[in-house]
């Protein structure tokens, strides 16, 4: 036998391996939905009456596309009754997430995804909302309105919100969950998922969506739970569910929340450790370390327990240069960050998005491990953190001289004095501060230090006074600057955008979506595409006053552009869009929703010309 075959006999077993779990991956949702199915049969005594209840109020939610300062298009219109269902179209008392589709992840500022995300782990954004009463759930109802199909999960905690004591646990149980799918309709449409029974009342309700199928904005109108007083009593029906099927739904609950025992799994008190581990013995170190690298993070805590050899590698900080653990949001807690941190002295990028709120993890805890494991950070993701304080915020700015990317996206609990200390990040390339409480004068701070950014986002941050003066400072001290989000801001005018056009020649996508105060016949526009050569995404939402020579402006001058919003505009003919596609030619995106020249006809008539590009028209009934 030839030396190279014991190792091509190892591998085989690993790729035989990887192929088993693949095909118990692709049949779990169906194992599942059959589950959950058979679980939903469940009855009630007739003393036990159903309650039917509409949200009470939004708690929480990763982002918008309304304004923090008004009710269209916002989350919080997820609560109370229907405003606009059975009706469909495009309507503004409705809920709309900030995204859609994979457009925005082909933009310049998209970032890089993280390696060993669970393919089960597919959630962008998500919404929390609070019920009246506490019942165990028997369904929960989502009224969508507008493109429907982007709700992938739905959750149930056990915490109540309007309890004065706090619990002495708080867990969070899938009711229901499933892969993203295409819906083809874009009607209204009421979403009734089997979902699981749970042993505990709720009046905590989670949403989690996936909109990268959709062409369009999903739009939600309410959530409706169902539920009984006192816990259902199930019938002899639930005796027909297969144990395979239970063992495999315990999989995948452990595989996206296998966080809770990570002391236990880590534990190698107990590994054997026998003469030899066969072929394993004879393989190079750095070939396992590869083979492991294609795990999840609780496979490989199962993995550190079956022996010393494998325990040695899983526990090697190489393998945790990337360590994502937003999907783990639900279990992730002080004790996981202790067990984790010998670990993670090397890690690089560390997403801890989602994570800790509800006490779950503390800033002692994060502090602590921040200390050990955050001198080699570049890359910190912390959207949603809302455990977060001006504590955790001078902890990085000490603990992370190297990073050169932070995401503090919705973290719209931390107050505005902290944000100074990222002013000590000098090394910063990426900070998005979208939907924080970011003061004018702690930016203004940042930017001056700061002067390597590239990417900076600065949508819906409503307490900066004057966007002009901010735009001067990035003009000053940020001149490597490549894309910049302004989504909503209200005070920006042709002064800052003059100060943009000349001082960054190196932008290449500038949100300025929603910006009221900017007007065309000041020639900002035009200054833009003449100065801004580079540019692959220009979003001008809802701004009236665009018009044929800024879209000409554009067909002369920026060539390069890949994606163009301008939804509302009433000067936009078809002549002018049609100057603007023959000229650019990599254009893929074009929104001229509620353009008033821009009719259904010129649409088809502009796809039928350019069928490469996606001219979105939305409407409303």
């Amino acid at each position: 036998m030839s030396p190279v075959f014991p190792m091509l006999t190892v591998l085989t077993m690993f790729y035989y391996i990887c192929l088993r779990r693949r095909a118990r991956t692709a049949t779990r949702g169906e194992m599942m939905n059959n589950h959950r199915t058979i679980e939903s049969n469940s009855r009630a005594s007739p003393l036990n009456a159903e309650v039917v209840q509409y949200a009470k109020e939004v708690v929480d939610f990763s982002s918008h596309y309304g304004s923090e300062n008004s009710m269209s298009y916002t989350m919080w219109n997820l609560a109370g009754v229907p405003n606009v269902f059975p009706s469909s179209g495009d309507f503004t008392q409705t809920a709309v997430f900030r995204t859609y589709g994979t457009w925005w992840d082909q933009c310049p500022s998209a970032s890089l995804p993280f390696k060993r995300t669970p393919p089960n782990f597919q959630s962008q954004d998500y919404v929390e909302l609070t019920f009246e009463q506490q019942v165990y759930p028997t369904a929960v109802h989502v009224l969508e309105t507008y493109h429907p199909g982007a709700v992938i999960r739905i959750l149930a905690c056990s915490a109540n919100p309007y309890s004065s004591s706090p619990p002495a646990e708080v867990r969070w149980e899938i009711l229901w969950s499933e892969r993203p799918t295409k819906v083809n309709a874009s009607q209204a449409r009421q979403f009734k998922p089997c979902i699981k029974q749970i042993n505990f009342p709720t009046n905590l309700i989670r949403l989690e969506v996936n909109s990268s199928l959709l062409d369009y904005y999903t739009e939600l109108d309410a959530v409706v739970l169902h539920g009984m007083k006192d816990k259902p009593v199930l019938s002899l029906k639930t005796s027909l569910i297969d144990m395979n099927d239970l063992e495999d739904d315990d999989y995948e609950e452990k595989d996206g929340c296998g966080m809770d025992n990570l002391n236990k799994k880590f534990s190698s008190a107990v590994l054997r450790e026998g003469p030899n581990n066969g072929y394993f013995d004879k393989l190079p170190y750095e070939l396992i370390q590869l083979i492991l690298n294609h795990l999840t993070l609780p496979d490989l805590c199962r993995l550190a327990q079956t022996c010393k050899l494998l325990n040695q590698h899983c526990c090697d900080p190489l393998q945790y240069i990337h360590l994502n653990l937003q999907p783990y949001w639900a279990k992730l807690n002080d004790i996981s960050l202790e067990f984790l941190q010998p670990r993670c002295t090397l890690v690089q990028w560390l997403n801890l998005s989602w994570t800790g709120n509800r006490g779950f993890i503390s800033v002692a805890g994060f502090s602590r491990f921040l200390k050990v494991c955050g001198s080699e950070l570049v890359r910190l993701e912390l959207s949603c953190s809302h455990f977060l304080n001006e504590t955790c915020l001078e902890v990085i700015s000490e603990m992370c001289p190297n990073l050169q990317d932070l995401n503090l996206s919705s973290c719209d609990k931390l107050p505005p004095q902290a944000f100074i200390h990222i002013a000590k990040l000098c090394s910063l390339k990426r900070l998005v501060l979208y939907r924080t409480k970011v003061e004018q004068t702690a930016l203004l701070s940042i930017l001056n230090f700061c002067s390597e950014l590239q990417h900076l986002s600065l949508g819906s941050c409503v307490m900066i006074e004057d966007y002009d003066v901010v735009a001067s400072m990035i003009g000053a001290k940020c001149k490597k600057l490549r894309t910049l989000d302004l989504w909503r801001c209200k005070n920006i005018t042709e002064n800052g955008i003059a100060e943009l056009a000349s001082c960054c020649p190196l932008l290449e996508e500038l949100d300025l979506g929603w910006c009221p105060t900017l007007q065309s016949s000041t020639g900002c526009f035009a200054r833009l595409a003449r100065q801004l050569p580079n540019l692959q995404k220009l979003f001008l939402t809802a701004n009236r006053s665009v018009c044929d020579t800024d879209i000409e402006e554009l067909a002369s001058n920026c060539t390069r552009l890949q994606q163009l919003d301008i939804l509302g505009t009433r000067m936009v003919s078809p002549a002018s869009l049609r100057k603007l596609l023959e000229s650019c030619k990599d254009l893929s995106l074009l929104d001229v929703s509620f353009c008033s020249q821009i009719d259904n006809r010129a649409v088809l008539e502009l796809n039928a010309s350019f069928p490469k590009v996606f001219i979105k028209k939305s409407f409303t009934q």
